[in-house]
């Protein structure tokens, strides 16, 4: 994509206009007062000059809701074996929509946690480029999963390196949202083939009694190798994290959703 930076532009949603400008990368991100707008979907209006009007959806979550869904994609919705350069980037990038797998029983896993916890809004958070956002929202759709918001980064050179950290990336979303919906409690789902558990039993250490609970999809031994190149995971849930908060696993949604129905609480 071609980086327009410091591009002014202006947002109309509700009955509210900001006007700013796009960051160094060329993305529009602001922050705003919600303009009086009820829990749901929205549509806010993007106008620069010299080009058409585009929009974007915007998602106002209940601050009420007692309970919320904090989910990683790949490898934990998707089936994608990062970060496995060319594999990752055939993924990301050549494979058409409708041919990408989704991990078997998730979407069902989810719909069971909403069946718990009626309209817990859900959050995707990847290290995943923006790049694909259009490609992984028709995913969701096509698959089943609930729709949700999609916090993705931007790949790239930062001031301190090629490429920017994609544990710092889940770390500093995570804490946002934690922050942003103080009386929510959070289920984290993440998978073993990266660094989720050891992101999961940081945040559980740090916010105990905003994390219900934590699930995570066990990747086979083959999708570690494909994923970073070892037949066992990279890291764990701390058992000190265990022991604070509930913690279920399974290779399936399937599993994952036997193990949800086994806590009375949750």
């Amino acid at each position: 994509t071609v980086q327009l930076t410091d591009f002014p532009f202006t947002v109309n949603i509700g009955d509210k206009e900001v006007h700013a400008q796009t960051d160094a990368n060329g993305y529009i991100d602001i922050s705003m007062d919600n303009p009086g707008l009820e829990p749901g979907w929205h549509t806010a209006k993007i106008s620069i000059q010299g080009a058409q009007d585009a929009t974007a959806d915007v998602m106002v979550a209940d601050s009420d809701r007692p309970v919320g869904i904090i989910s990683d994609i790949d490898d934990t919705i998707l089936v994608t074996w990062l970060p496995r350069a060319m594999v990752a980037a055939w993924n990301s990038w050549v494979k058409r929509t409708n041919t990408r797998m989704p991990v078997d029983g998730m979407a069902a896993f989810f719909r069971r946690i909403q069946e718990a916890h009626p309209e817990a809004p859900v959050f995707y958070l990847s290290t995943g480029a923006w790049n694909t956002y259009r490609t992984l929202n028709r995913f969701v759709r096509q698959h089943g999963f609930p729709r949700g918001p999609m916090l993705l980064t931007d790949w790239g050179p930062t001031d301190t390196g090629l490429f920017r950290s994609g544990m710092e990336h889940k770390k500093v979303q995570l804490r946002n949202l934690i922050i942003d919906y103080p009386n929510m409690t959070w289920i984290l789902v993440g998978d073993d083939g990266q660094h989720d558990p050891l992101i999961f039993s940081e945040v559980v250490k740090e916010h105990p009694t905003q994390i219900k609970m934590v699930a995570v999809r066990t990747l086979t031994p083959r999708e570690h190798v494909l994923s970073h190149g070892t037949v066992a995971p990279l890291a764990e849930v701390a058992k000190s994290a265990r022991a604070a908060v509930p913690f279920i696993h399974g290779e399936s949604g399937h599993e994952l959703i036997e193990e949800f129905d086994k806590h009375p609480k949750n």
